[in-house]
């Protein structure tokens, strides 16, 4: 058998509970959103200028769960060009052109900021 005797407040505990409750990680998330579509937007490689103007986002909560999603509608043939542009892509007569990896380079700011923003917001008072 295991036991534990507790003594004293839960006072701070329960305000950074209440504290944590009230926070709007929404409006974090669709500021930072936009942030990410023009940074992608920027990095996808000039020739794709369809591409590069075709990103969006939307920020979601689900239960407990909160998603920032891009999205990009360029779409040749039922798949993403950008997809393409970034891993790279046979061609139909048999040759492939290389990837680039701009995507990631392009979005990591966006996401450190986005966590720096959120942990700031939740250890406030």
């Amino acid at each position: 058998m295991i036991t534990a005797n507790v003594s004293g407040s839960f006072k701070n505990m329960t305000r950074f509970l209440e504290h944590a409750r009230t926070l709007n990680i929404l409006a974090i998330l669709n500021a930072n959103g936009q942030r990410g579509v023009q940074a992608l937007g920027k990095a996808t490689p000039i020739d794709s200028a369809r591409s590069a103007n075709s990103w969006g986002f939307r920020a979601e909560k689900k239960g407990a769960v909160y998603s920032l999603i891009w999205t990009n509608s360029d779409v040749e043939e039922g798949f993403p060009v950008v997809i393409m542009l970034q891993y790279g892509y046979s061609t139909g007569t048999g040759g492939y052109v290389q990837g680039r990896n701009f995507i990631n380079p392009a979005i990591l700011p966006v996401f450190d900021d986005i966590a720096d923003k959120v942990w700031k917001a939740v250890i406030s008072k």
